[in-house]
This record gives C-alpha cells, structure tokens and sequence, in this order.
C-alpha cells in the first residue's frame, strides 16, 4: 500500500470528513455523559501544508484554501466556523498545519472523553503518536484499523462514534467497508458509524450501495459530494460518506452545508452533492 495522505490532506474530501465529524462532535457535546471516539485508519494526525507532498500536488488550495481565505457567510459558515477554527489554531493564522480528524476530534473531547486511533503504517502511526504523547484521554494502536471494530467495540460508552476512513488502495475495500459496518454495528448498535470513500468507478460504488441497503441497517444517511465530474484516472473529483445513526439535527444541517461548500469548492460551477437516506430512519 503506497498511500500518503499527506499529498491529498485539506483537499475537498478532507473538508467534507471534517466538517461532517465536527457537527457529529459538537452533537455528542450537547450531553453530558462521555462518548468514545475510535478511528480505524488514523493517519499521521496533523500534515504540514507547506511540505514537501502538499506542495506537489496542492489539493489544499481547492480546499482548506478557499475556506479560510473566503469564509463562507450565513448559516453555513455558522456551522462550519468549529472546523475552521481548529484549522486556523493549528496553523497559527495562515493555512500551513492541517489537523486532521485525530486532531479534530482531540479538540472537542472532554476529560472524561475517550479516544481510541489506529493506524497500521509504521511513518504515520509514529507521527500519529507523537502527537499523542502524554494524552492520558487517547489511545494509539499500530495495528489494522479493521481488527479495531471487534477488538475495541463495544466499548463502555453508550455514546460515541467510527471513523472508518480506508486508503482505497488494496483489491476489495468496498467489500471490507461492508462487512466492517456489519460487524461494527452488530457488536455496537446504538454508535454512530462514518464510513468515508472514493467515487471513482460509479458501478463498483452503485453495487455497494446497494449491498449495503440490503443489510436491513436502520438510519443511514448518504451524501455524495462532486467538484467536477467523476472520472477513473487522476485526482479525485467526487466522493461519498455514509453516517448510521446520525445525530437528529445532521440532515438538516447538511442541508445548508452541502450546497454552500459545493458552490464555493467545485469547479467552474461543476460542484454538487446529494444527500438522502440509504436506509429508513425507523
């Protein structure tokens, strides 16, 4: 496996993850009781925007870029203005040093909040650690993310979330992402699950869809977002999230973000999204 992320953090998809998770962790603040947060490919935790990698191919600039130079104004930069805040704090003012969601979630946690990150490459789960060092809330795990949803679920929290976030550069990951999500929920039905992918090949995303609306999982809510047409070969243009059990304000919330970030982020108006429920709420 030969993924990096740093050459693509901060870019559109980044950006959508994020600000996904943010409205996902200030929904499991609103409570009081603590929730538990698990990441099964955590990454580095914190990429260098000015390095070597994002330098090459600049994906932040059509992403993270626009946001902090041009805000979004309304209710959509209302609900984004956590995530932006964190990135500004990270960077010291300028975009130079993106969090990415191991630091994200950090910053909303609690004291008697919980975190759990794995991350199997032996470079990133050593930056990945450092960045950890000493937080007696976190746990860095190198290991393979997809043993993490038995080994560490259920855990003693109620409440919390997945962050399943696979590189999509091994045969199979769709058919991995499914049969995670089974078994992540059979062993913790009332977390929340965020499974991030590529959309790339439209058939190949089409059939797993549609396996997964077959699971008979309750409350999964779909988002397909685009800055350009999907295309096979080259960077990547569209992506798609799904979240089970989705807090109860999300949709409506998305509803407002979806649209703004597609106007500000795709390109030459070529921007879009869809959201709808892949699986009914009751």
């Amino acid at each position: 496996m030969n993924y990096r992320h740093a050459f693509h953090a901060g870019n559109f998809a980044d950006v959508l993850k994020h600000a996904v998770l943010c409205r996902v962790l200030a929904h499991l603040l609103a409570k009081e009781s603590p929730f538990r947060a698990i990441e099964t490919h955590a990454g580095a935790g914190a990429y260098d925007l000015a390095g070597e990698a994002a330098n090459r191919t600049q994906e932040w600039r059509q992403g993270i870029g626009r946001l902090i130079e041009r805000p979004l104004a309304g209710e959509a930069g209302q609900l984004l203005e956590p995530y932006l805040a964190l990135v500004r704090t990270e960077s010291c003012g300028a975009v130079k040093r993106y969090p990415g969601s191991p630091l994200i979630t950090r910053a909303f946690c609690r004291e008697d909040d919980r975190m759990i990150f794995c991350e199997r490459h032996p470079e990133e789960y050593a930056a990945l650690s450092r960045n950890f060092k000493g937080n007696p809330r976190a746990k860095t795990v190198e290991t393979d993310g997809w043993t993490a949803l038995k080994a560490y679920l259920p855990p003693k929290e109620r409440r919390g979330f997945v962050l399943v976030d696979p590189p999509f550069e091994e045969p199979h990951e769709f058919e991995r992402l499914r049969d995670g999500l089974v078994e992540g929920h059979r062993r913790w039905k009332s977390g929340i699950f965020l499974l991030w992918y590529p959309i790339k090949n439209e058939h190949d995303v089409s059939l797993f869809e549609r396996r997964i609306a077959k699971l008979e999982i309750p409350k999964i809510l779909r988002i397909e977002f685009a800055i350009d047409k999907p295309q096979a070969e080259g960077a990547l243009s569209t992506c798609g999230m799904m979240i089970v059990n989705p807090p109860w304000t999300l949709e409506t919330e998305l509803k407002v973000i979806l649209p703004a970030l597609a106007e500000r982020l795709g390109r030459d108006g070529a921007g879009r999204y869809r959201l709808d429920w892949l699986a009914p709420t009751t």
